[in-house]
């Protein structure tokens, strides 16, 4: 079992900046894809931004140029680096991960418990 803790959310203003940080613990062989997933109230849970093992990343066409997301060398933590934040920004931002438990077979999906960012106008 993986377990995703969340942290870096808040308050920003229009313009501002926030870094998201996603670190997995727990009994694993490997983390595999993580990304990161927004959800606004009264919207569907988006993929903003996801990242593969091997470091090619993936954008949501709203947030490309503005958001960076990166791994650390061990590839078990996950960052998301937010700049020029818009209103349109403010969601519950949920981490994610495809992890593999043995090398082989299954792999499994695991969700943070998410981190709330709030851009004022």
């Amino acid at each position: 079992q993986v377990q995703l803790v969340e942290s870096g959310g808040g308050l920003v203003q229009a313009g501002g900046s926030l870094r998201l940080s996603c670190a997995a613990s727990g009994r694993f062989f490997s983390i595999n894809d993580m990304g990161w997933y927004r959800q606004a109230p009264g919207k569907q849970r988006e993929l903003v931004a996801a990242v593969t093992s091997g470091g090619s990343t993936n954008y949501a066409d709203s947030v490309k140029g503005r958001f960076t997301i990166f791994r650390d060398n061990a590839k078990t933590t996950v960052y998301l680096q937010m700049n020029s934040l818009k209103a349109a920004d403010t969601a519950v931002y949920y981490c994610n991960a495809q992890y593999s438990r043995t090398g082989y077979g299954n792999t499994y999906d695991q969700w943070g418990q998410g981190t709330q960012a709030t851009v004022s106008a």
